[in-house]
């Protein structure tokens, strides 16, 4: 399974935002690789023609929820035409209440694009320059700080967006060129002017599911490299424990056809490929323990839930999720309830599990590399002093706690939801939480493939380095660049570090397919 590319990802230069067709490759390019963006000719005339709309509901003193209204339970208290501007920036600035630690700058990025893409569809009623406004801050680098706690996951990411708008409006606080600073300030050194928010403004930039879709995305993309590159380093430990491959055959796979495992069981078999460690059954044993010859079907079925998240997540992106919504060519303006962020939560909380059973058999697969009554030979520990030195015995510990933590984690916030606004929004999804305990989820998961990787590499240093498949080989020398061979005890912990964050970013997986070819 790939991230879906389209036509414009093959360019270079800015990519267009037309409200529809935003993929995750490109957030991931904007996000993470500062690749700069522009609004559509098409959407620039929509938010033109949308923001028309508003201003003549204004003149006509409609009753427009968070227009000429107050909003939630005071959304009977109507509000005049003089007062509309005020009540946008009281809004914000009422709303500017979330919690915590900042959230990542790449996730930052990944919101701010994410809200103009929205608003780029022409269905919120915004101003061109407001819109205009954010798209720059986007391109040059002014990052709003943005709190990671206060979200319930309905009425949209409320608290948190509203400390993106505060810097659109020359308030709270940003980092830019590496500094943290006053919103007004901010924008000055980037030479941009903050605006004062006219009607149904607010509301338009703080009504959506960008926190929850943004985490979320960033979050899918690092799951989607990780569980291809499980299979590499699933691949060496299988060499390293002398596994047998008929587990993975073909035919086997095909009578229970499921695409994903099919296509984990032909990942193996490419990367097992030439390697003069792996058995036959009947060779050594007849049958090897589950978290070697299940690896189709676990891994696949891991494969399968990204797949469900992918595709929600592609909608998601897309959408229009602010309330009310006003439609052009029908001439209404509609109050729902598309901020409700109850897909995502559903599908950040199946990441969450998806993913904990990934590292809960790299768990199971490194106690197999160091537990000398599983591993058929191994030294103890796979320590070169058994008894004088510990060797691998304690990263088993932090990859076992790492795994009960995912456990704790993969507990769904989908099931809660708590009343807010005097009951008149009574029902919430807790996508939010759902997110950011995914992303937590996937940061343990890394960490978990890093520690099976380095037992792993120490195991092939006593099978025969010689003797893997040229795939796995590279995987070996690709972490002996990082990590030296453990010849005596010494503290691991930086090193688990680097590989984990060396795993997220691909460089493993590169690396691998280079040799192998692409992976599914």
């Amino acid at each position: 399974m790939a991230v879906k590319q389209s036509q414009q990802e093959m360019q270079t230069g800015p990519i267009t935002l037309k409200g529809e067709q935003l993929t995750l490759n490109q957030l991931a390019a904007i996000a993470c690789d500062y690749n700069p963006v522009v609004l559509g000719a098409d959407a620039v005339q929509r938010v033109n023609r949308c923001r028309e709309m508003v201003e003549e509901l204004v003149k006509a003193n409609k009753v427009v929820y968070g227009v000429t209204t107050g909003f939630g339970k005071f959304s009977d208290v109507t509000i005049s035409s003089e007062d509309s501007a005020g009540l946008q920036a009281n809004l914000i600035r009422s709303h500017a209440c979330a919690v915590g630690l900042p959230l990542p700058e790449a996730t930052v990025r990944a919101i701010m694009l994410l809200r103009a893409n929205a608003l780029a569809k022409g269905y919120s009623g915004i101003r061109l320059e407001t819109l205009q406004l954010l798209v720059d801050c986007l391109n040059r680098g002014v990052h709003p700080i943005i709190p990671e706690q206060g979200s319930l996951g309905a009425s949209g990411d409320l608290a948190p967006l509203s400390h993106l708008a505060l810097v659109l409006m020359g308030e709270g606080e940003a980092v830019y060129n590496g500094k943290r600073m006053g919103g007004h300030e901010a924008l000055t050194q980037a030479g941009l002017k903050p605006i004062q928010l006219q009607a149904k403004e607010g509301l338009s930039l703080i009504n959506g599911t960008q926190i929850m879709t943004a985490i979320g995305a960033l979050t899918y993309v690092n799951a989607q490299r990780l569980a291809k590159t499980a299979d590499a380093i699933a691949a060496l430990t299988v060499e390293c424990l002398q596994g047998i491959t008929d587990a993975f055959a073909d035919e086997l796979q095909r009578v229970r056809p499921y695409p994903e495992q099919i296509g984990v069981a032909a990942n193996l078999r490419k990367l097992l490929d030439g390697s003069q460690l792996t058995t036959r059954q009947g060779d050594i044993r007849v049958q090897d323990a589950y978290s070697l010859r299940c690896l189709p079907q676990v891994h696949g079925a891991t494969r399968q839930v990204l797949a469900y998240v992918e595709d929600k997540l592609d909608v998601e992106m897309n959408a229009a999720t602010d309330n009310p919504l006003l439609f052009l060519e029908e001439g209404v303006v509609i109050s729902g309830g598309n901020f409700h962020g109850q897909p995502m939560a559903f599908a950040m909380d199946f990441l969450k599990i998806g993913m904990s059973e990934l590292a809960n058999i790299s768990e199971r697969r490194t106690e197999r590399l160091v537990n000398p009554a599983l591993s058929g030979g191994l030294p103890a520990f796979l320590s070169q002093q058994p008894g004088m030195a510990s060797g691998m015995m304690i990263p088993q510990y932090v990859s076992a706690s790492l795994v009960s933590e995912n456990k704790v984690l993969a507990h769904p916030a989908s099931v809660d939801s708590i009343p807010s606004s005097a009951n008149q929004e009574d029902h919430v999804s807790m996508g939010t939480t759902a997110a950011r305990h995914a992303a937590q989820v996937i940061d343990n998961t890394a960490k978990v493939l890093a520690i099976e990787l380095i037992c792993a590499a120490e195991a092939a240093v006593f099978r025969g380095v010689d003797k893997l498949a040229p795939s796995t080989r590279t995987l070996f020398d690709k972490v002996r660049e990082l990590v030296p061979p453990l010849t005596t005890d010494r503290s691991l912990g930086k090193e688990i570090e680097i590989i984990a964050s060396v795993l997220s970013k691909g460089e493993f997986l590169h690396a691998v397919e280079k040799v192998s070819g692409p992976l599914y």
